[in-house]
């Protein structure tokens, strides 16, 4: 699967941590399939693999569904990206759909070449990714205490 298996490799080790109140998935889905993987939940942070080209392989982003818009577009349903899909779960089931959704992003360097392991840069980058998740997870938890 090459550096496309580190959104998976990091929520197994979010997983492994048995944070209470926290339900990870491991999913290699997208477009319209992901709409129901999000039903029913008030925050979800995706974790995934990107490739823009513009940053170092390893670098970790946080981004909000908003960052995406510009990639909103018609499309079949079988070539829809996950912005779109988003949109569309919006406005098919607004109620079932979260509150709050955030990613964390890590630059890739190769996401077509199949074999075992990452690239060394994005495999490096894999506990960093983890702190940004549970950076997330405390800044959603003291936000829900506020409130």
């Amino acid at each position: 699967m090459s550096d496309d298996a580190i959104g998976l490799e990091v929520a197994e080790e979010i997983e492994r941590m048995c944070l209470p109140d926290v339900e990870t998935r491991q999913e290699a889905i997208g477009g319209l399939d992901i709409i129901p993987q999000l039903w029913g939940y008030r925050n979800v942070i995706i974790v995934d693999a990107i490739q823009t080209k513009q940053y170092e392989p390893g670098t970790v982003m946080f981004f909000d569904p908003e960052d995406f818009d510009d990639t909103i577009g018609d499309a079949s349903a079988h070539d829809i990206n996950l912005a779109t899909g988003m949109k569309i779960g919006r406005q098919v089931e607004p109620d079932m759909m979260p509150e709050s959704v955030r990613f964390v992003a890590i630059e890739v360097e190769d996401l077509q070449t199949v074999h075992e392991g990452m690239t060394p840069k994005v495999q490096d980058a894999k506990p960093r990714a983890v702190k940004a998740v549970i950076h997330l997870i405390e800044e959603l938890r003291s936000r829900s205490e506020t409130v």
